[in-house]
């Protein structure tokens, strides 16, 4: 089932071209903010035009063919809009990018609480079970917006929605134009990788400024000797957002439990959660349960470990000795470096980042039976001159399907993480074909095993949106639900661990490092490590974004406080980690949880291959039912379609207590 925000993505996609136009080759066109201010307006009105066109027909007369249309004619505006306001260079094209998706957003409560359509769409005559789905999905973004409340709900929710959006905006605002630096000095720079630090410019006297990105701040974290340094830049980057955001936060949590209540629910996860895979919070208190029982001991042995080690490296007596959030991933490097003889910064030599790109389009090329042709484009097409841009074509005929974009490296007012931007969702019906773009802040050397595991999961998301064939185009590629959404990128990550993938690297990069059985078994012993405290923080990060979802109204800071202080590990106090959590600020909200649901389907599809990772066989069956199904098929139907069984949770547990082949 669709939840309210991805109905509501549908209306607030985008508007350029006619929903009929073919094009061979969709590319975005660059703006500057006053180009897209009329872009804007221009959509609007034309966008009104149609939706009164629509409201003069009555019954199904082709309805669901109308709203596809509709909806192809709003993608192609407010998706690259929704791009371009997290990559474009300049702060006043992002700003009237953010203003146009808060206008599109009001269009699209507007279009989804018109009692006309809803009329309209009640009537409709599915065809076949595609055209139910769709029904279905429509009728329940319908409903979710507020069609069937009372005038004054309705108002009070349309008011809702488009002050959420506009939060969601400054909250994310806040985190990427966040210009927090710190200064380290020569002495504090002891123990960083020679590379690392001849690729950034030091002072006159041997210091270092960096900046709140990962490639900055990662390898410092993990190498960096002196503690004091390591607790400094912690905080610094556990900050970001401000406390501007924690009150951001709490308005959205308030917010969303006013929506909830406008429906007779006590709490925004009941809104949620019945139109997701878990259907209730019941069934994810229960899996976060299984969650916490099953990692508990792992958590508390590495903890035991990690103490240990630090009481032997700092020459202190164990009882005086303790491990703080800066000490993690400081001293995990040191037994993954001691233990597996494994070097994430090292492994920069192994994983060069255009190898690493030709590696997972390689593998992808092989899998799926597909082509990947890059494409040097005119600068209005491209928004940096770093970004690259691929064409899609089949591997067989050569016919051309969809198309991509990668934005590779930080730089200041880009999007922090790490994520898949749809830009167009196919439609066959329509003859419209998709196209992605990836967006990452990837180190511009080389990438480490956990960055080329990111590296695989984007891009997991970015062929489930070109490869998608799905009828309409509210159904294409992403959009399905927020709780299997993550599973195909999930999956994807196994490339970048198994031996008979990871040989292919010598085919991309003939003067890299071998990377031979022996190193990538010690790869994978090396990620697994830790696997106690990764899972206990997923567990905290959901247990977190429940209790906000949850009945009761608490500041979002004393929730985050309480809960991570019953953790071995405890709060540091000063630090304020939920004012960056971008994901529950937007879409993820009462769906964090989604990621380890996700993992449970991705662990479980994996099996099919039976250890034949490069079984391009398999590759072609899995591209066909669940990446070209996109969400016009209920994701536990594609997953037991693809297995030949009903989907189980046997191979998640088994890689939560690390016995997972």
């Amino acid at each position: 089932m669709k939840t309210i925000s991805a109905m509501l993505a549908m209306a607030v996609s985008a508007i350029s071209a006619s929903a009929s136009a073919i094009t061979a080759r969709p590319l975005i066109t660059v703006m500057d903010a006053k180009q897209i201010n009329s872009t804007c307006d221009a959509a609007l009105i034309r966008a009104t035009k149609t939706i009164k066109q629509l409201e003069a027909k009555t019954g199904d007369n082709g309805f669901l063919k109308s709203w596809n249309d509709l909806q192809i004619d709003l993608e192609n505006t407010g998706n690259p809009l929704g791009l371009l306001a997290s990559v474009h260079t300049d702060k006043a094209a992002r700003d009237a990018s953010d203003a146009c998706v808060l206008k599109l957003t009001s269009l699209g409560t507007d279009l989804f609480q018109n009692e006309k359509l809803y009329k309209r769409l009640t009537a409709v005559v599915p065809k076949n079970a595609i055209d139910t789905k769709l029904k279905k999905d429509l009728s329940e973004g319908f409903e979710d917006t507020g069609v069937t409340l009372p005038l004054d709900k309705r108002a009070r929710a349309k008011a809702i929605f488009e002050k959420l959006e506009e939060l969601r905006q400054a909250f994310d605002r806040n985190v990427r134009d966040d210009k927090t630096r710190v200064t380290f000095s020569a002495e504090e720079l002891k123990g960083l990788p020679a590379d690392y630090l001849s690729s950034r410019k030091l002072d006159d006297k041997g210091g270092l400024t960096l900046t709140m990105e990962y490639p900055d701040y990662n390898p410092f974290i993990q190498s960096a000797t002196n503690e004091a340094a390591r607790e400094r830049y912690f905080r610094a980057f556990s900050s970001r957002g401000g406390t501007i955001n924690l009150s951001l936060l709490d308005e959205i949590a308030t917010l969303r439990r006013e929506l909830a209540g406008l429906y007779g629910l006590k709490s925004y996860a009941d809104y949620s959660l019945r139109r997701k895979m878990v259907e209730n919070a019941p069934t994810v208190t229960k899996f976060l349960a299984e969650v916490k029982t099953a990692v508990t001991e792992a958590e508390k042995r590495e903890i035991a470990e990690l103490t240990e080690l630090k009481a032997k490296e700092t020459a202190k007596p164990l009882a005086e000795t303790k491990l703080n959030k800066w000490d993690l991933s400081f001293y995990q490097e040191k037994i993954k470096q001691n233990r597996y003889k494994i070097d994430q910064e090292a492994l920069r030599k192994y994983f060069p980042t255009d190898a690493s790109v030709a590696y997972t389009l390689l593998v992808s090329e092989k899998l799926y039976g597909v082509k990947f042709v890059e494409v040097k484009l005119p600068t209005q097409n491209t928004w940096h001159k770093d970004v690259r841009y691929f064409d899609v074509t089949d591997g067989k005929t050569g016919k051309f399907m969809s198309g991509f974009y990668l934005d590779l490296f930080p730089r200041e007012g880009k999007y922090g993480h790490a994520a898949a931007f749809p830009i167009r969702g196919v439609s066959t019906l329509s003859n419209r074909t998709p196209s992605t773009a990836l967006v990452t802040n990837f180190n511009r050397v080389g990438l480490n095993h956990d960055e080329l595991e990111t590296m695989m999961h984007e891009f997991g998301h970015v062929l489930h949106g070109v490869l998608s064939k799905t009828t309409y185009n509210p159904q294409a590629g992403t959009n399905t639900l927020i709780d299997f959404v993550e599973a195909p990128s999930q999956m994807f990550e196994e490339w970048a661990r198994r031996e008979e993938a990871l040989k292919l690297f010598a085919t991309v990069c003939k003067d890299c490092p071998i990377l031979d059985s022996d190193m990538i078994k010690r790869l994978d012993e090396a990620r697994r490590y830790g696997r106690g405290l990764r899972y206990a923080r997923q567990h905290l990060f959901a247990e977190f974004d429940m209790a906000l979802a949850g009945e009761k109204s608490e500041p979002a800071i004393a929730v985050w406080k309480r809960l991570e202080n019953a953790t071995p590990l405890g709060h540091v106090e000063g630090t304020i980690f939920p004012a960056a959590f971008s994901h529950i600020a937007g879409g993820y909200a009462a769906g964090y949880y989604g990621y380890m649901w996700s993992e449970v389907i991705a662990l479980d599809m994996l099996s099919a291959f039976k250890g034949n990772m490069m079984d391009p066989a398999i590759g072609a069956r899995y591209r066909e039912t669940i990446l070209s199904n996109g969400g016009q098929v209920a994701p536990k139907e594609l997953v037991k379609k693809f297995l030949g069984r009903e989907p189980n949770s046997k191979a998640f547990f088994e890689e939560l207590a690390g016995k997972r082949v």
